[in-house]
């Protein structure tokens, strides 16, 4: 089962910071993500999700692919792909992974403008060392499904920041 953690930042780049931190967490095996989304709320409030996958240009791709495969075995290969293609990006529009949309627009829509969240979903992870490389990222914790302990320990570590700047 996997841990949803939604957390908020005052910065409209700092989601996407933080997600590129669980990147090379994920490639040094410290963590695995299902999915991870940053949202951001433009100065007119305009909300846009930025998924960690483009599903449509995925999808786009596949479909060239076999498009190609059948359109060389019907003697039309430029025909192939071509349909191959826009059925592929139409799946792959069409085609929602890991956390809703919906759900992510409506937490979205009571964010600051300028400001931005990072949406992760955590099939596992090592605690005490992603931890310490996302300590002092600041931020606040949104939802989460952790316990009730665990969410307090994410927040303190978060927080980090805040108590090194007002120390200096």
């Amino acid at each position: 089962m996997s841990d949803l953690v939604v957390i908020a930042y005052d910065d409209i780049h700092k989601a996407e910071e933080v997600r590129l931190t669980l990147r090379k967490l994920q490639e040094e095996y410290l963590i695995d993500l299902e999915d991870a989304v940053v949202v951001t709320k433009a100065a007119d409030g305009k909300i846009k999700l930025h998924q960690a996958v483009n599903m449509t240009a995925y999808g786009a791709a596949a479909g060239s692919f076999w498009g190609l495969l059948i359109g060389v075995l019907f003697l039309n290969p430029l025909f192939g792909v071509a349909m191959g293609a826009a059925a592929g990006a139409v799946n792959g529009a069409l085609t929602d992974m890991g956390i809703d949309d919906k759900f992510m627009k409506e937490l979205a829509s009571h964010l600051q403008p300028n400001t931005s969240a990072l949406f992760v979903l955590i099939k596992h992870a090592t605690p005490d060392k992603v931890a310490e490389r996302l300590a002092g990222t600041g931020g606040k914790l949104l939802k989460t499904s952790l316990t009730h302990e665990d969410e307090a320990k994410l927040q303190a570590v978060l927080d980090e920041a805040k108590k090194e700047t007002a120390t200096v």
